[in-house]
């Protein structure tokens, strides 16, 4: 496993939060339903379950082993979804940062269980031509977790089938970027879908993209 770039301090749980009150106001995330996880060592730091994002507090911030052992006593109850964010991080060494949102767009391509094709060139952000469509599991279990990772193999983002969406990264900003991306992939799609049938670009064509994508950053998937 890569040496994680964070440390568990109250900057980096600051961080975090910053990182949920950023998606709220870019309206990619509502009320509670979003969650965000760090690698830090052998552990992750982890929203809490049920916290408003404008009450939540650095002490709230969840410390979690990325082994089968539980959090420390003393600690608030950890996001309902831990499981696939200690999974992800358990499976990906090059991934430090998890995160999970409910945008309305990719939402609503989720409830439709569309995944969004190649209709431009960004989708190789995300690691190949489309960004897919994990099965439905129940939140929070086993299930929703191994749909999860096997819908993130070789991607960086995937959609969660009548649920929402998740990202990975290398780090807690890129992260971020990648969530926003995704949200304005998923708008421009639904839009093309309004007024006609978008074009899908081709392998060939994709090729190209993801030629000149090795250098853009994705190292962390």
């Amino acid at each position: 496993m890569s040496a994680a770039p964070y440390a568990d301090t109250p900057e980096l749980r600051q961080a975090i939060i910053d990182a949920c009150l950023s998606m709220e106001r870019q309206q990619i995330n509502q009320g509670t339903s979003g969650n965000i996880s760090v690698r830090v060592g052998d552990q992750m730091l982890i929203t809490p379950s049920g916290v408003d994002y404008a009450r939540m507090t650095p002490e709230m911030i969840v410390a979690m082993p990325l082994d089968d052992g539980a959090p420390a006593p003393g600690q608030m109850k950890p996001s309902s979804e831990w499981r696939f964010h200690r999974d992800i991080l358990r499976d990906k060494p090059a991934v430090h940062a998890v995160v999970h949102a409910h945008p309305v767009n990719c939402t609503a391509l989720a409830m439709n269980r569309t995944e969004i094709p190649a209709c431009h060139y960004m989708i190789g952000a995300f690691g190949g031509d489309t960004v897919p469509v994990a099965d439905y599991a129940l939140f929070g279990t086993a299930d929703l977790s191994d749909n999860v990772l096997k819908s993130l193999k070789n991607r960086a983002a995937c959609l969660m089938a009548n649920h929402g969406a998740v990202v990975i990264a290398d780090t807690l900003n890129r992260a971020l970027w990648r969530m926003v991306e995704l949200e304005t992939l998923a708008k421009g799609y639904v839009t093309s879908l309004t007024i006609g049938q978008p074009h899908i670009l081709n392998g060939d064509e994709m090729a190209k993209v993801m030629e000149a994508f090795a250098d853009y950053g994705l190292k962390d998937i």
